[in-house]
């Protein structure tokens, strides 16, 4: 059996989980587990995903990357499912898994859009992260660099790209002269021009450059889909996070982009039950979700990395970290809901999937007409929505 790769967690590791699986094409009997250590649950789905991945192939040779192998190396390496760990840092390299480069097999697109690193590891210290510790510091591909990358993958037939990275905004500030986001953007929309749909991963706000925020605005190619890192709608959960923003902040972001784009959509990544949360500060975070109007929303349960400032602080109890984070996820849903009603009866772009529905620009979720090959554009006006999914 040829080589496969399981990978939890972020777009980062999809794309890095793509190229490992180039790397091993054609290696025989390997399976590789990209591991995820963004929160004690995405460890333990590692785990679980270990055992599973035994279970399925136990004459394989199993290896572990990713940022909890990396995190919590001894203790992934004492499972006795495990033969061996790959450095996080190393696992882009061919000498890492003892193949050499020549014998790779070319980019193949896994699935309908490429997601493209260009950008690993983070110099910021939020106290609840563990992800420095796991990626390292802050270092970017450089444009030429990227420019190759994308061209392998719209040579493969991509017909969207992602731009992911640990902290994608902050690509740049590692290179001479210490460029913007936005001149890596623009110079791969003037590079490309049969380059249709170009997405951004989650971004910090605060670190969006005038550059990246006009094209936003006006450039149709970039797709009218904004996630933000935002963690918190509540000022003093954000300083005890130290993050760099505030909640002001981010309204005035996203009200100065709807100016332009009105049809622009937001995500956001919500923390619950971060520690000293009380009431009224969790009201404070469930409120920016309709002031904002965030559509696609990550809520994450609050749970304590060893080693990060956050888990030394006064936690909040288990059962109401879940409460709160309940109440998050339904009024997102609520949300959403409201927001995709408004989208019956318009037409939308839609990138066709594998499992018979597709992505519009916005990222709402559009059923297909039977038949329709993957990675096919299409426009379609949806009639009805039906559990969340557009008809």
């Amino acid at each position: 059996m040829s080589a496969e790769v399981h990978s939890l967690g972020c777009r980062l590791n999809i794309s890095e989980s793509a190229q490992i699986r180039s790397m091993l094409a054609r290696e025989d009997n390997i399976v590789v587990v990209n591991s995820c250590a963004v929160t004690s649950e995405a460890v333990r789905q590692t785990r679980q995903a270990i055992r599973r991945a035994r279970k399925a192939r136990p004459h394989a040779r199993l290896l572990v990357t990713g940022c909890a192998a990396e995190v919590e190396r001894e203790q992934f390496a004492a499972m006795p499912e495990v033969d061996g760990l790959v450095a996080n840092a190393a696992k882009l390299d061919p000498r890492a898994w003892n193949v050499s480069a020549e014998a790779q097999s070319p980019v193949s697109v896994g699935h309908t859009r490429a997601f493209v690193a260009v950008q690993n590891g983070c110099d910021h210290r939020c106290t609840f992260c563990v992800i420095p510790q796991g990626r390292g510091p802050s270092r970017s591909l450089t444009i030429a660099q990227v420019l190759e990358d994308v061209e392998r993958y719209l040579a493969a037939g991509a017909p969207e790209v992602v731009l992911t990275g640990v902290d994608v905004t902050s690509w740049g500030h590692d290179l001479p002269g210490r460029p913007v986001l936005g001149q890596l953007v623009r110079a791969l929309l003037g590079h490309f021009p049969e380059l249709m749909r170009l997405r951004m991963s989650s971004l910090d706000g605060v670190e969006i450059d005038p550059d990246l925020f006009e094209l936003f605005a006006g450039e149709t190619r970039i797709m009218p889909h904004l996630h933000l890192s935002l963690q918190s709608g509540d000022d003093l959960t954000l300083k005890r996070m130290k993050r760099r923003h505030l909640r002001r902040d981010a309204v005035d972001l996203i009200r100065r982009l709807r100016q332009y784009r009105p049809e622009i959509a937001i995500g956001a990544d919500l923390i619950a039950g971060f520690p000293t949360e009380n009431e009224a500060m969790h009201a404070n975070n469930l409120s920016i979700i309709a002031e904002l109007g965030i559509v696609h929303g990550h809520v994450f349960p609050y749970s304590p990395r060893p080693g990060t400032p956050a888990a030394r602080m006064p936690q909040v109890p288990s059962p109401i970290v879940w409460q709160r984070a309940a109440e998050l996820r339904a009024e997102v849903a609520r949300v959403r809901q409201s927001w995709l009603e408004q989208l019956i009866g318009r037409p939308l772009q839609v990138l066709a999937e594998k499992d018979g529905t597709g992505h519009a620009g916005n990222f709402a979720r559009v059923a297909l007409p039977a038949g329709t090959p993957p990675g096919t554009l299409l426009t379609l006006t949806p009639t009805r929505l039906e559990e969340g999914l557009l008809l």
